[in-house]
């Protein structure tokens, strides 16, 4: 997978997981916050103002930060497998 391909899809990802949680915000099926939050974190390897608001929401939830930080852990590993590279320890 090229690094430009790679971008494009992070930047697709992100902005969809974003658009959900807008419309999560006014349809009560959706869990909005959820949605921008996971959408933040995708985001934030792309955008530093995106990195900035995710470092604010950990200094001021805590324990949401670590839920972050575990969610991020896992979805590194799991992008790893699928694109077949190797653990970096």
């Amino acid at each position: 997978m090229t690094r430009l391909t790679k971008r494009i899809l992070v930047l697709i990802a992100g902005w969809s997981f974003i658009l959900l949680g807008i419309v999560g915000v006014f349809v009560p099926i959706l869990q909005g916050v959820l949605f921008l939050l996971v959408g933040l974190i995708i985001l934030s390897s792309e955008y530093v103002w995106a990195h900035h608001l995710l470092s604010k929401i950990r200094e001021r939830f805590p324990k949401l930060g670590r839920t972050a930080d575990q969610a991020t852990e896992k979805a590194t590993a799991w992008l790893r497998r699928i694109s077949g590279q190797p653990k970096a320890d």
